[in-house]
């Protein structure tokens, strides 16, 4: 989650939105990326040429890549011009950064094979061998905002962790960016998968670009993303590859637990109207897209809405086309019965729920911190004090660092560079 699509969406003149771990600009209501309008764009954008991996034989192995693409590079100034004009903390940018996409092979939710595309990032100079960061971004509604698609905010904390001297390896996830079909949103176990195997194809681009990668990864992901890194973090500790080792994971602003947190807080007032509507609308319909919850939308949705719905969340309609669409809150959208299925869920609606909890509910051998803020509407702290209820209950110490009042989206630009930090000081403990 992370869209922070709060009442102000429905007025005129413009705002940002930081839509993942990396964070989305949206400009004034209409608008697009800067990139897709064909907008100037920060920094120097590399041609779109590719370099196509050559044929394996198998079109289901995971993590093959397919192909790279350049697609940016800035130099040491402007990577920190980049950052600090959103308002981050630039102390940590030591290095330009070179950026590519990757497409790469992986897998449905049913477990077919498909493709998909994500960023991959390198520090210009530092270390030959290099640590690679995994950061999980947030909720986004058009494909064009996923990290490798734009040269936009949804590149920040890739951009931040990459000029501090690590590779970073950021998935679009199925659906988004370049990716075919659709994004089935909070399914976090094809979130798992695509970044899973983000990080395979990783290791393949960096030796094509002579900068092999140690096998250390250090995970961080934002709202949404951050639920993806608890869950990546669990795989990763489990051997889901050998040649991969998680040193430390450090989520920040993630819905971990949907069915006593996140959920209640959408009907107690701890979550904005707007953002209730937007995240449960797009939850609603692409975890029925998974597994049916209804016949027909209408046992959902109040018309006009039941049949548009769905169309909405085509990943070719930006937030700005959504939230106008629909009514101002999930009340006016759902009917009665739904309204009140959602508040008690059972069956299918409760096994969906509970499908996306539980990545908390085991026992990392790495240090962990969960960021947050007091005064996130998003995505309330309730969720990661749950998450660090979970960890403690099987002897692990995960810290919450509480950034105060800021918002949903603030709280990653100010939880950004204290990762970095704290990535730097894990790294240098073990060396």
């Amino acid at each position: 989650m992370e869209n922070n699509a709060s009442n102000s969406t429905r007025t005129t003149g413009s705002r940002r939105v930081l839509a993942a771990a990396t964070v989305v600009v949206l400009v004034a209501l209409g608008a697009v990326p800067a990139a897709a309008a064909g907008q100037p764009v920060t920094g120097r954008q590399a041609p779109e040429q590719h370099t196509s991996a050559p044929a394996a034989g198998r079109h289901d192995a995971r993590g093959e890549l397919i192909a790279l693409t350049p697609v940016a590079t800035h130099d040491r100034d402007g990577v920190a011009d980049f950052l600090a004009s959103a308002g981050m903390d630039t102390g940590t940018v030591r290095h330009g950064v070179r950026a590519y996409r990757l497409t790469y092979r992986t897998v449905t939710p049913q477990g077919g094979p498909t493709t998909a595309t994500g960023l991959f990032v390198l520090p210009e100079g530092g270390a030959h061998r290099l640590d690679l960061v995994s950061d999980t971004h947030g909720t986004m509604a058009h494909r064009d905002y996923a990290p490798s698609a734009t040269e936009d905010s949804g590149r920040y904390a890739a951009y931040l962790q990459a000029s501090a001297g690590r590779a970073v390896a950021a998935p679009d996830y199925l659906g988004l960016g370049k990716g075919p079909g659709l994004h089935p949103y909070m399914d976090t176990g094809s979130g798992v998968t695509a970044s899973l195997d983000m990080l395979r194809a990783s290791r393949t681009a960096a030796l094509r670009l002579g900068r092999p990668l140690t096998g250390d990864v250090y995970a961080s992901g934002f709202s949404q993303g951050g639920q993806v890194a608890m869950a990546l973090g669990k795989a990763l500790e489990g051997g889901a590859d050998r040649r991969l080792t998680l040193r430390a994971l450090a989520p920040v602003s993630g819905p971990y637990d949907l069915e006593h947190a996140e959920t209640p807080a959408i009907f107690d007032g701890r979550v904005n109207d707007t953002s209730a509507l937007f995240y449960m609308t797009y939850f609603l319909t692409a975890q029925n897209r998974l597994h049916p919850l209804w016949k027909d939308p209408s046992e959902a949705f109040r018309e006009p809405y039941a049949d548009i719905v769905d169309d909405l969340f085509d990943t070719n309609h930006f937030e700005e086309e959504i939230i106008p669409a629909l009514p101002a809150t999930l009340k006016e959208l759902l009917t009665d019965e739904y309204y009140e299925k959602i508040q008690h869920p059972t069956g299918a609606l409760l096994a969906v729920i509970r499908a996306q909890d539980g990545n908390c509910a085991w026992k990392p051998d790495v240090p962990v911190r969960l960021y947050s803020s007091s005064g996130d509407t998003d995505v309330p702290i309730a969720n990661a004090r749950s998450c660090a209820a979970d960890l403690a209950k099987r002897g692990v110490r995960a810290p919450v660092i509480d950034q105060g009042t800021t918002s949903h989206n603030e709280t990653y630009l100010k939880s950004g560079p204290q990762i970095v930090r704290w990535f730097d000081a894990a790294s240098a403990a073990r060396h």
